[in-house]
This record gives C-alpha cells, structure tokens and sequence, in this order.
C-alpha cells in the first residue's frame, strides 16, 4: 500500500545542527552533541538517539525552600546524552535567544529550556511598589549559553530606553538587564472604582536600558512576578506544603 499526500515531507524534521532551534514555532528541537541542558520537567515530546532525564524538582534544597515560601519557580530535569530532543509546553510558541555573559529575569511559568552553562535562581525583584503587590519574584537567568522561554502567541519586545513603558502584570514573560522594574497600582479614579474598577490594578512600569517582552495574553496565572503572596507565608506555608 502507498500513502498520497505531503504530510511527511511538509512536516519532516529540520536540518539545522545549531544546539537550539525551532523545529516550528510551538517546537524545539535540541542537538544533545553540544552537552547537557535544563528543560522544564515533562517537556519532551519526542527524542532519537541515546538521551536520558534527571528529574532535578526546584533545583536542590536552596532553590525548593525558595520555591516554596515564594511561589515562583520551576520544575526542571537534567537531560543529558546524544542526539536530538524536542521539547514543547502546551503548544505555546517558543522564542529562543543566546546570552553571552549576560542576564535575563523570567517568569518561571514562562521557562522551557536552557543551556547547562547558565545560571538560575531565584530573586526578589526590587521594586518600590512591590510589598502592595505582595512581594515580586522572577527566575534569573544567568550566563552564556541558551534559553528558550515559550509565550502564548506572538509577543513584542518593547524598547524601554525610548519611553516609559508599562505592561499588565499578567501578561509580562520577561526583560533584560539594564532594566528597572516598579509596580504602579492604577485604580481608574472614584467613578471607575464604583463601577467595578477596570480590571487593571497592577501594572509593572519599566525604565533604564534594555528590552521587556510581553505576551499577547494575560494567562500567566502561576509563580512569578504576578503572584500576591499570602499574609500566612513563611515557614508555616512551606512545612504546611
């Protein structure tokens, strides 16, 4: 029997042998020859060759007790081998970008892949609005080497040395170094407060040098910068689980 049509050879794997990317725009596709890399935990959809997973949780102690009384972070396996992965998050499109001794904070729901050579923690963002939002924290990427964060559609990656620039809370995935975070909490005035205010409280307002990438979506519903952290945090909610 003979099968008629272009589907295995429009959707047929790509050539590149760069060590990250897109196999589409929802896809990455990894070259395991250049060494191990960080991939969020149940991201593999697919793998040839000989490649193996280490579920590494948080990240150690340190990073799991942060996770913990913070909410933000994110669960990360240790893939090591040869040959090629592909990795994936929901069908979210998938942005990658090479740092050479640089930095880049992330909302860890935002976080796919990265190169072993980079650094990750956990970091409180400091802003001078940030105790009315509850306490901002981000995932910092840190280093040479490659990332891969996944957005829900196409972002923009907006300039903030060029005017001042603010973004829904929930919608943020993003920004580089060089750049200043504040939180601006915008009621709408008296009248629009009575009317059930307008749905955009808190805004993140950027400045100084560099990029902030922002997603076409308010989704980002889980860890990061625009998570309100309860009043009966502490230990008590890390030993509570």
């Amino acid at each position: 029997m003979t099968i008629h049509g272009s589907l295995f050879t429009d959707f047929r794997e790509n050539a590149s042998q760069d060590p990250f990317s897109l196999q589409n725009k929802k896809l990455l596709k990894v070259q395991m020859s250049y060494g191990p890399v960080w991939a969020r935990t149940g991201s593999m959809v697919a793998y040839q060759g000989d490649v193996r997973f280490q579920n590494k949780g948080s990240g150690g102690l340190d990073k799991l007790i942060k996770s913990k009384l913070t909410g933000e972070g994110v669960d990360m396996m240790q893939c090591t081998g040869n040959g090629e992965l592909f990795v994936a998050d929901q069908a979210s499109e998938v942005q990658v970008m090479y740092l050479e001794n640089d930095m880049v904070s992330v909302n860890g729901a935002n976080v796919l892949a990265f190169s072993a050579s980079i650094e990750w923690d956990i970091h409180r963002v400091q802003a001078r609005g940030g105790m009315m939002a509850g306490g901002l924290y981000n995932v910092s990427l840190r280093g040479t080497g490659y990332v891969a964060v996944t957005t829900k559609g196409d972002p923009v990656a907006l300039d903030v040395a060029t005017s001042p620039t603010f973004a829904d809370a929930q919608a943020v995935v993003l920004w580089t170094s060089g750049v200043s975070m504040d939180v601006r909490v915008d009621t709408g005035g008296l009248s629009s407060m009575i009317r059930g205010g307008t749905g955009e409280l808190v805004q993140m307002a950027f400045g100084g040098q560099g990029y902030v990438l922002v997603q076409p979506s308010e989704s980002v519903v889980a860890g990061g910068h625009q998570t309100q952290q309860r009043s009966s945090g502490g230990l008590g909610s890390l030993l509570g689980g």
